[in-house]
C-alpha cells in the first residue's frame, strides 16, 4: 500500500478528538457549565484544535470558558464515544470521538471567585452533587464524569471507557458509587469526649487494617457509604466502646481491638434535642463472612480504603479536615503506617487483613 493510500485509509476511519476537565470544590461537588446551545450541563472542555494535544486543549478551554489559567497534567479517563453514543443531528455525520477527561483538582473559594464565564458561550456555572449528574447531563456525559470521579477516588491512572462505561469496572463502579447523595454531616469537630449530660446518639469507628487503610461499608446498589458503628443500646451501659464493638460485629461481621476515643461531633439539630456523635479508632482483628445487619436487614459491601478516600465518599464540610487529622493521630497511637492511595479493595471474609 502506498503512503497516499494508507493515509486515505486512515483518514476514512478518523474520529473527533475532545477534551474535558473534572473540577470539584472543597465539598466534593462537581463544576458544571450551563450553555445556551444545549439543554443539558457540561464539564468544561471542547474540541481539540489542529496540532494541539488533549492536555493543551483542556488548559485552553479552561481559560477560554472560565477565564482561569490552568495546567492539566493528570488524566482520569479516555472515552470512546461511538457514532451512536451521542445524540447529534444526522447532518453532522458524527463519526465517533475519543474524549479525554483530565483532573482539574479541588478549587478553593478564592479560585472559584476568580471564574469569569465566557460571555455568549457560558451562561453560568454551578457546583453540583455527583448524584445529580444523571439528571443534569446527557446519559453518556454523566457516565463519563462519574467514571472519572471514581478513577480520581481510586487513585488509578486514566481508565478506558466505551460510551462512558469502563472496560474494567472497579469496586466503585460495580456498586455505582456517587449515584446517591452523599451523607451530609456539617457538624463541628471536637477532639475530646462528649460533654457530660449530652446523650450519645451514635458511635462510628475508624477500623484499621494493618496497612493503615480502614473499613468502609457500601450500599451494593448505589455505593452510599457509612463507617461501621451505630446507635447505643441498653446493653452497652453508656459505653461508646461497647457500642462500637457490638455494632462492628453485628453490622460488619468484624472483630476489633479495644477502641480509642478520637473525639465527637456535637449535633444541635437532632429531633430529640442536642446530642453527640462519637468517633473512635480500633484495629481489625478478625473478619467473618458478610451477613445482613440484624437491625436493618442490609448486607453491605465491605471495602478497605485510605482515610482520605473515605472522606471523599461523604460531604462532611469544613470539619472533615479536622476529623481526618484526629484519625491520623489515632492511627499513630495504634502503631500503624500511613496508607498509600490505591483502588478500594473488597473484603470478603476470612482473609488476613495486612
Amino acid at each position: 500500500m502506498t503512503d497516499e493510500a494508507y493515509g486515505a485509509l486512515r483518514a476514512s476511519a478518523a474520529l473527533w478528538a475532545g477534551t474535558s476537565v473534572l473540577i470539584t470544590n472543597q465539598r466534593g461537588r462537581i463544576l458544571l457549565q450551563r450553555v445556551g446551545y444545549r439543554p443539558t450541563r457540561l464539564l468544561p472542555g471542547g474540541a481539540v484544535d489542529l496540532e494541539e494535544s488533549p492536555a493543551q486543549g483542556a488548559a485552553r478551554e479552561l481559560e477560554e470558558e472560565l477565564g482561569v489559567p490552568a495546567t492539566v497534567t493528570r488524566g482520569l479517563a479516555v472515552d470512546w464515544v461511538s457514532p451512536t453514543g451521542r445524540t447529534t443531528p444526522s447532518t453532522m455525520k458524527f463519526p465517533g470521538e475519543l474524549l479525554h477527561v483530565f483532573d482539574g483538582g479541588v478549587w478553593d473559594e478564592d479560585r472559584i471567585a476568580s471564574i469569569r464565564p465566557a460571555p455568549g458561550e457560558i451562561e453560568d456555572i454551578e457546583f453540583v452533587e455527583p448524584a445529580d449528574l444523571p439528571v443534569l447531563m446527557e446519559p453518556g456525559d454523566a457516565r463519563r464524569a462519574l467514571a472519572a470521579l471514581r478513577a480520581r477516588t481510586n487513585g488509578t491512572g486514566a481508565v478506558l471507557l466505551e460510551d462512558g462505561r469502563p472496560l474494567v469496572p472497579t469496586l466503585l463502579d460495580r456498586v455505582n458509587a456517587f449515584t446517591r447523595h452523599r451523607a451530609t454531616h456539617h457538624w463541628p469537630w471536637r477532639e475530646e469526649p462528649a460533654p457530660a449530660g449530652i446523650p450519645v446518639r451514635q458511635c462510628w469507628g475508624w477500623l484499621f487494617a494493618q496497612d493503615g487503610r480502614v473499613l468502609v461499608l457500601l450500599d451494593p446498589t448505589n455505593g452510599a457509604a457509612c463507617l461501621p458503628g451505630g446507635t447505643p443500646e441498653p446493653q452497652d451501659h453508656g459505653d461508646p466502646a461497647a457500642t462500637l464493638i457490638r455494632e462492628a460485629a453485628e453490622e460488619a461481621a468484624v472483630q476489633i481491638s479495644s477502641p480509642v476515643l478520637l473525639g465527637h461531633l456535637p449535633d444541635e439539630d437532632h429531633g430529640d434535642g442536642p446530642c453527640a456523635r462519637v468517633r473512635m479508632a480500633a484495629v481489625l482483628t478478625g473478619v467473618g463472612p458478610s451477613r445482613p445487619d440484624p437491625a436493618t436487614g442490609q448486607t453491605y459491601v465491605r471495602a478497605l480504603a485510605t482515610p482520605e478516600q473515605v472522606t471523599e465518599l461523604f460531604d462532611w464540610g469544613p470539619s472533615a479536615a479536622d476529623q481526618l487529622t484526629a484519625v491520623h493521630r489515632g492511627r499513630i497511637r495504634l502503631g500503624l503506617p500511613h496508607a498509600i492511595r490505591q483502588p478500594l479493595t473488597l473484603v470478603t471474609g476470612g482473609e488476613v487483613l495486612r
